[in-house]
């Protein structure tokens, strides 16, 4: 009988140890989630599961055209992927024939879907600054994105960055590193 509870106490602790091992791999390190939408592509599309990097932010800040995975402030356990345009300090605007600017500067990027129409310039019409712990994001799909641009996201707090989209882990056919920079 002795023999049997000490493997019961052992299987028990490897199950804890297992388990309390998995929970800080989630909580601090890594964890996945879905895209819900069209609002990334053609980068991302709804159904996309991705690796999410939860560990890399807390070395370093994020840097502009990282793809992240943030809180919504509004709703619990509701999450947004963007893209960082706007990066704290900076001044955003894009002007009605879609060319985003940084202080003032035309950005040079390509990961827009398309020219972003006029209704669509939103918020972004006029010079917004980005605050201290700020990011001002976008949704690769400019003109079907909820982002920075309306005031129901607004710019991103650094404090509310869950982490980097780094992998896509599904579907099989689109496996493989996500292009940031």
């Amino acid at each position: 009988m002795n023999k049997v509870l000490k493997e019961m106490i052992s299987t028990l602790l490897y199950l804890l140890c297992v388990l309390a091992l998995t929970w800080g791999l989630i909580t601090f390190v890594g964890q996945r989630t879905e895209v819900d939408g069209s609002s990334m592509e053609p980068m991302l599309s709804n159904g996309d599961n991705l690796l999410v990097d939860k560990l890399t932010y807390r070395f370093k800040d994020p840097e502009r055209f990282d793809i992240i995975v943030f809180s919504f402030k509004y709703k619990e356990d509701t999450y947004y992927i963007k893209r960082i345009i706007g990066l704290p300090g900076e001044t955003v605007q894009i002007d009605e024939q879609g060319n985003i600017y940084i202080n003032g500067e035309i950005l040079e990027e390509s990961y827009g879907l398309e020219v972003i129409k006029p209704e669509r310039v939103g918020l972004a019409q006029d010079p917004i600054v980005v605050g201290e712990d700020e990011y001002f994001v976008l949704g690769d799909n400019r003109n079907n994105s909820t982002d920075s641009r309306t005031q129901i996201v607004g710019n991103v707090n650094r404090k509310d960055i869950i982490g980097r989209a780094f992998v896509r882990i599904w579907p099989l056919s689109k496996i493989g590193v996500l292009k940031h920079q």
